[in-house]
């Protein structure tokens, strides 16, 4: 009846969520959309193995999984992962953050 695949063994919000807002964090695998993002067709890509976000959001899902919502700087879209779809891409990983936009009469 339902296509939700439920880990009954995992209870995340019994602590903390792992990931804080504003982290930088790291796509494990390739995003799809799974129809629920509004405006692409279902298959398209959202975010890339290995692309770069930062927690925005955190949210729940199913009062088991916290869900966090990720910008992703290159695709520029938003999307809800749990955390065994991301890694810390944090402090002491050599990443390179897009260059900042210069301003115009600043030495």
């Amino acid at each position: 009846m339902s296509n939700i695949v439920r880990d009954s063994d995992v209870v995340e919000l019994t602590a903390p969520p792992f990931f804080s807002f504003g982290e930088k964090v790291r796509a494990k695998r390739t995003i799809r959309n799974d129809g629920t993002y509004a405006g692409k067709e279902i298959g398209d890509i959202l975010a890339k193995k290995g692309e770069i976000g930062y927690v925005v959001s955190i949210g729940t899902f199913l009062q088991q999984f916290y869900i966090y919502g990720v910008a992703f700087l290159e695709s520029g879209y938003r999307v809800g992962m749990k955390r065994k779809e991301l890694d810390s891409a944090g402090a002491g990983e050599e990443v390179d953050d897009p260059p900042l936009p210069e301003e115009e009469g600043v030495s």
